[in-house]
């Protein structure tokens, strides 16, 4: 998928404003705003280029050890791109996460919407090619005048997902066009990310 990076900022924007978001709930601040004690349940999204691979692997993995969580709201994944747009996850995230006991997940690509930065407290990005983007789409949208939003509410912590792994900057290479290996990789980097999100967000002492 890495190969495929060519859709501008402009064009996401463009693509967000003309499709309202439909997922998600609520807004962000920085970890230790983000308490327990909060009377709203946290949302985070997971987003990669794609939204097939690694993103919907994220958003399984997540479901599956925060199952029954109060604490949790929506849990939903995106792309940074509209390649697969409405498509179901790539087979080989579909079986690693069969082999690992997560038998009914099930999931349509999207894109990232503007109203995605308004609705989630923590947008989780792969790697930091995605980081980046939507970091930029995010500050455009901020500055863009007509984007239908309260522009005070678009306070998403956008940052790595592997922030929470235990080794700051920790990526997830994309395995689209790897050996099949790369699949169980990322889905033990998922594993690992996910617990530390539940013990420095969920669990933090307040």
């Amino acid at each position: 998928m890495a190969a495929l990076r060519n859709l501008s900022t402009d064009s996401l924007l463009n693509h967000a404003v003309k499709a309202p978001n439909k997922h998600g709930v609520s807004t962000d601040g920085a970890i230790a705003e983000t308490s327990t004690a909060s009377s709203r349940p946290i949302s985070v999204l997971f987003v990669c280029l794609g939204n097939i691979c690694r993103s919907p692997m994220a958003e399984a993995v997540f479901r599956s050890l925060a199952l029954s969580d109060q604490r949790l709201g929506q849990i939903d994944s995106c792309g940074t791109g509209a390649y697969h747009e409405g498509h179901s996850p790539d087979p080989r995230t579909i079986s690693t996460l069969q082999e690992n006991g997560i038998v009914d997940y099930e999931h349509s690509a999207r894109k990232i919407q503007v109203a995605d930065f308004d609705t989630f407290d923590y947008i989780l990005a792969m790697d930091g090619e995605n980081l980046h983007d939507l970091l930029r789409l995010k500050t455009r949208v901020i500055k863009k005048k007509d984007a239908g939003l309260n522009k005070e509410k678009l306070s998403a912590k956008v940052m790595l997902f592997g922030d929470f792994g235990g080794m700051k900057g920790e990526q997830v290479a994309d395995p689209y066009y790897g050996e099949r290996n790369g699949f169980a990789i990322a889905y033990e980097q998922m594993i690992r990310f996910s617990n530390g999100f539940v013990a420095q967000v969920l669990d933090a002492p307040e």
